[in-house]
């Protein structure tokens, strides 16, 4: 099979990996860039004449501090604005135990992103929705999901090409070797592409950076 064109009008789709970008901007920057307009960083990584068809965002809402939740709440309402597709997984319960002194206490484990990023990747390249995956993460679970989508043939002996965008201080050698190309996301990037502190969206709503964001 060939690579289908990467320049001309090809249909670009960005996913997002949401906790793996958020560490890597808070190793970055703190929580000075975590203000970050992810439609606008989609259009900003794409070459000339490339057509923005999706961006979606795979995330899950915060346990245990009801605080850090509204804040989290408030920025997906301001991506979402800007149309950007936001999925959410859920947290699971866990019990653990000390085998030493039998101690127990709870945590939670993040669930389903994993798996709704390669469902939707996979989903929208067997569907001939893009040209391009490009995916923002360096978690190498991901590696089995691009490997198969370099494998669809849409029918007409091409293949969609995938391009892997390490947050920063994140990289993946795996994700490295299974992709077509790869770049880390650098700091100039993530400037660039922040909200204004007050973001009005098309409807009219109003969103404000979260003060404890400053």
């Amino acid at each position: 099979m060939r690579d289908k064109p990467n320049d001309g009008n090809g249909r670009v789709g960005v996913y997002v990996d949401g906790f793996n970008l958020y560490y890597g901007l808070r190793q970055l920057s703190g929580r000075r860039d975590l203000w970050l307009d992810l439609a606008g960083l989609a259009r900003e990584l794409l070459r000339d004449g490339q057509s923005l068809e999706v961006v979606r965002y795979f995330t899950t809402i915060v346990r245990g501090d009801r605080q850090a939740a509204a804040r989290q709440r408030v920025y997906l309402a301001a991506v979402q604005s800007q149309g950007v597709d936001v999925v959410l997984g859920r947290f699971q319960e866990r019990r653990n135990r000390c085998h030493s002194c039998g101690l127990s206490w709870r945590s939670y484990e993040e669930k389903k992103t994993d798996v709704a990023i390669a469902s939707a990747m996979v989903a929208d390249t067997a569907l001939d929705r893009v040209d391009m995956v490009m995916l923002i993460s360096a978690d190498t679970d991901l590696c089995g999901a691009v490997e198969t989508i370099r494998t669809i043939d849409d029918g007409r002996g091409t293949k969609t090409r995938v391009v892997s965008v390490f947050p920063p201080g994140k990289g993946a050698n795996e994700l490295r070797r299974c992709s077509d190309a790869w770049f880390p996301l650098g700091q100039a990037m993530v400037r660039k592409c922040q909200f204004p502190d007050t973001l009005t969206g098309p409807g009219g709503d109003v969103y404000r950076r979260p003060a404890y964001w400053n």
